[in-house]
């Protein structure tokens, strides 16, 4: 088909002067509309139609015909049905061409994309039946009109909004009309089809409001977060990603796992993040599907292959705790648990970056108390070595013997409950979002080597540590100098050992003062602020 775009774009505007030029978002208003435009698949003839000289000069520059308007019909007062009428005649006249759609494309939406716009096309171009195609939006709601001094409502009962009867609003940012429509004075005819605009395109710039609204949409980006969390490595992963984006909230938010990762999807999906699951051979083929501005991983070890295809790609990279090959590549690496033997030019390591939630930063530290009283028992969000099961043999008898309360938190993945089930004078908190508090209320911790060491360094409790893997014995933050005793990897510990070492912490008030001593000198509560800091400088960068 022969297509005709007119991009209408006076000069006197009122409400937000010279608008059609005025930067949005560092580029002119009008360059949107442009854009748009000149990309559709339908090979359109774009003209602006203006009677100013500044506007037709950058129109040219962008790629637009232009269409010189007769000044007599640029005044606030003229409506665009003659406009776009003069508009056709001039331009169908003097390229030769008889134009089958005549689209008026309005500047002041700038956030219409392309893709829509081809859509509402193809509405059109397969249904000879339909005359015109008008975006439009949802305006459905409880309205009111004034008649002889009084409001009246508009609507016969007050029901909620999908019960009323559905209302249809004009947004301004395209009208597709076939030429035999088209006059002096109309551009729609008999047969309408309402094309509708949601998620930010069916904003109409008329105030200084709506200004600023298209302003964040355009600087907006698709953040993607590609995390792993199973079985065997846990879901540390899944909360550490949870808890950085829980601190973005301008910008857009996609989660996708990789194929093992059934049980993180799960957990993202509680928080209602859109989140998808792994579905070609290679993972790097379904990021580059989801097409992000910005990749942050949280998958463990990456590949050169990986981070180059996303580099290639022009996405930029921003990875955790990441020791493999890619981390080389990456625009940006924070190692909060792992130690690297090289320093890397934008490459960020040490407690200094932990992130840390919420409720342990709002969490008074906690004093050491002469007598252990309570011991708490939690080993992640999986616990895959069922350590929890192993601790509590060791300790029950004494515990019991001694009046010690024995609490044990359980994650979201831990399955394996029948196990706990002899030992009845235990406390078991399952997937519990009360953890600081817990924690808190501790006299001494058993947990693993991972983010929880942290939480509990965060607010001073004593802490015996057994390793749950051999990657986890790579941890450095787990150690006597923080505050910590770690026993190694807790598969090869015996019960006896596990229990010397808590009945020789339990009885001694002055080791676990000097334990607590050393976590209060590490400054993890802004940790989190670092981080957010050094991904929005990534964000800036795109």
């Amino acid at each position: 088909m022969k297509i005709l775009i007119i991009i209408p774009a006076r000069g006197g505007s009122k409400g937000i002067p010279r608008k059609n030029l005025r930067s949005l978002a560092g580029k002119p208003l009008i360059y949107y509309s442009i854009k748009t435009a000149i990309a559709s698949t339908y090979s359109p003839d774009v003209y602006v139609s203006s009677e100013d000289e500044e506007i037709v000069t950058i129109a040219k520059k962008l790629g637009a015909n232009v269409h010189r308007r007769n000044p007599q019909i640029s005044k606030d007062s003229t409506t665009l049905d003659p406009v776009i009428y003069q508009a056709y005649c001039d331009i169908s006249e003097s390229v030769r061409t008889k134009y089958e759609l005549i689209i008026t494309l309005q500047a002041t939406s700038p956030l219409l994309r392309t893709h829509t716009l081809d859509k509402a096309i193809e509405m059109i171009a397969a249904n000879a039946g339909i005359d015109t195609v008008i975006a439009a939006r949802d305006d459905t709601h409880l309205t009111w009109t004034k008649e002889s001094g009084r409001y009246l409502p508009n609507y016969k009962e007050r029901v909620n909004r999908q019960f009323l009867k559905p209302t249809f609003r004009e947004t301004g940012a395209f009208l597709i009309s076939r030429s035999s429509v088209i006059s002096e004075n109309n551009r729609i005819g008999d047969n309408v089809e309402l094309f509708l605009l949601d998620g930010g395109e069916e904003i109409d710039i008329d105030t200084f409001e709506d200004w600023n609204l298209c302003e964040y949409f355009l600087r907006r980006k698709k953040i993607l977060f590609v995390v792993s969390g199973y079985h065997e490595v846990g879901l540390g992963h899944v909360y550490n990603t949870l808890l950085v984006a829980n601190d973005i909230l301008d910008h857009q938010i996609n989660f996708l796992v990789d194929k093992k990762s059934g049980l993180a999807k799960e957990k993202i999906s509680l928080r209602n993040y859109d989140v998808q699951i792994q579905k070609n051979d290679e993972l790097l083929e379904d990021v580059l599907d989801i097409n992000p501005d910005i990749v942050i991983n949280d998958i463990l070890d990456t590949t050169p292959e990986y981070i180059r295809g996303l580099k290639n790609a022009g996405i930029r990279v921003v990875n955790f705790e990441d020791l493999g090959e890619g981390a080389k590549y990456a625009d940006l690496v924070i190692n909060a648990i792992y130690p690297e033997d090289v320093a890397l030019p934008n490459h960020y390591f040490g407690a200094d970056y932990f992130v840390l939630r919420d409720e342990f930063v709002l969490t008074p530290q906690k004093y050491v108390q002469p007598l252990v009283k309570d011991v708490l028992l939690t080993f992640g969000g999986v616990d895959p070595n069922n350590f929890t099961e192993k601790v509590l043999k060791s300790l029950h008898s004494y515990c019991l013997k001694n009046n010690i309360r024995i609490n044990i938190i359980t994650g979201f993945g831990y399955t394996q409950y029948q196990s706990l089930a002899p030992f009845e004078t235990v406390t078991i908190y399952k997937d519990t979002s009360r953890i600081s508090d817990l924690m808190s209320a501790a006299d001494l911790i058993f947990t693993s080597a991972g983010r929880t060491v942290y939480e509990v360094a965060a607010l001073g409790v004593p802490a015996i540590v057994l390793a749950q893997n051999e990657r986890e014995m790579t941890h450095f933050f787990a150690s006597e100098q923080n505050g910590f005793v770690h026993l190694g990897l807790g598969t090869n510990l015996s019960g006896d050992s596990i229990l010397e070492a808590f009945r020789s912490l339990a009885e001694s008030f002055c080791r676990r003062e000097q334990m607590v001593a050393a976590m209060r000198k590490i400054g993890l509560r802004s940790g989190r602020q670092r981080v957010q800091r050094l991904i929005k400088k990534e964000l800036e960068e795109i």
